[in-house]
């Protein structure tokens, strides 16, 4: 399997960010091919109790390919062309093999 993880800063307005962030992206995201899961949360903290994100999202993809092929898919291309309508602070972002 091979998860990609977005991980986003906190932004200026975090209810507009949670409201189109829910509302649209997370549906746009739904349609990328070769997507075997995704699950996200606003409900970031480290062990110590505090957070340098705000919000994390986690896809599934079969594997390396079947990731790259999803993101360069025209529904891969506009949840990332989405990025900035909601997301003032950009992401980071990383993707790994899980192994198991």
């Amino acid at each position: 399997m091979q998860k990609l993880v977005v991980m986003y800063p906190p932004q200026p307005d975090m209810d507009a960010f949670k409201a189109y962030y829910v509302g649209t992206h997370i549906p746009l995201a739904r349609k990328i091919p070769g997507l075997q899961a995704l699950r996200y949360s606003f409900e970031v903290e480290t062990l110590a109790g505090d957070a340098r994100y705000a919000c994390i999202f986690e896809a599934e993809f079969e594997d390396g390919a079947a990731l790259g092929k999803g993101m360069g898919s025209p529904e891969g291309q506009a949840v990332a062309a989405d990025v900035p309508n909601f997301a003032k602070n950009p992401p980071s972002l990383i993707h790994y093999r899980v192994d198991k």
